[in-house]
């Protein structure tokens, strides 16, 4: 049934049909969103959305970003904590919680790269990129010197945590606090080799 139509502000309007996209990506792939189901959630004719969006690509673009802002922001590092370990536990335990939260709407944001849109596959590299050099900026605090062989063992960490959390959506063989306690740990036990192997 469509939702009674109320009057709202551009800013406003906009930023309901993200809404509404955002919450039906957290349950089916994005590419399954549709602008009439959006449009008849939002309660307006379908025509309306592509006054705010050139196209159905163009939404889910929108929609992607939106959600990649809300992961970096609720993953950041913690300012009120000094040691290097402690600011990792929090931030890994956010991105997981939040990532549990999102569900399928996680796929949907770190899986763009492999999405056939353009810009969607750039705000994946580029939320990967972020997340990386937030590691490197705190690694010095590990003892750990940033370089291109600890730059390409921190890309292969934030591949490894990917992959794991996707399979972990999917089929949860271990619990919530083991997971992350794999992905703190893994974090200086890959740089720590890496740092011994490059050495020798």
């Amino acid at each position: 049934m469509t939702a009674s139509r109320t009057r709202m502000s551009p800013q406003a309007r906009r930023r309901q049909f993200i809404d509404l996209g955002i919450d039906m990506a957290r349950e089916q792939p994005l590419e399954s969103v549709t602008i009439e189901a959006v449009a008849e959630a939002a309660g307006v004719s379908k025509g309306l959305l592509f006054h705010y969006f050139e196209s159905k690509a163009d939404f889910h673009l929108a929609v992607v970003r939106e959600q990649a802002a809300e992961m970096l922001d609720k993953t950041a590092p913690r300012d009120d904590l000094t040691d290097p370990i402690e600011m990792l536990q929090a931030s890994v335990t956010a991105y997981v919680d939040y990532v549990a939260g999102i569900g399928q709407g996680f796929i949907g944001v770190i899986r763009g790269s492999g999405n056939s849109i353009a810009g969607i596959r750039e705000v994946a590299e580029d939320t990967r990129d972020q997340m990386a050099e937030r590691v490197l900026t705190h690694a010095p605090a590990l003892g750990i010197e940033r370089t291109p062989a600890i730059e390409l063992a921190v890309a292969g960490w934030i591949a490894y945590v990917e992959e794991m959390i996707v399979r972990w959506l999917a089929d949860p063989v271990v619990d919530r606090d083991t997971l992350i306690a794999m992905f703190v740990t893994a974090l200086p036990a890959l740089a720590g080799l890496t740092v011994a192997v490059v050495a020798d």
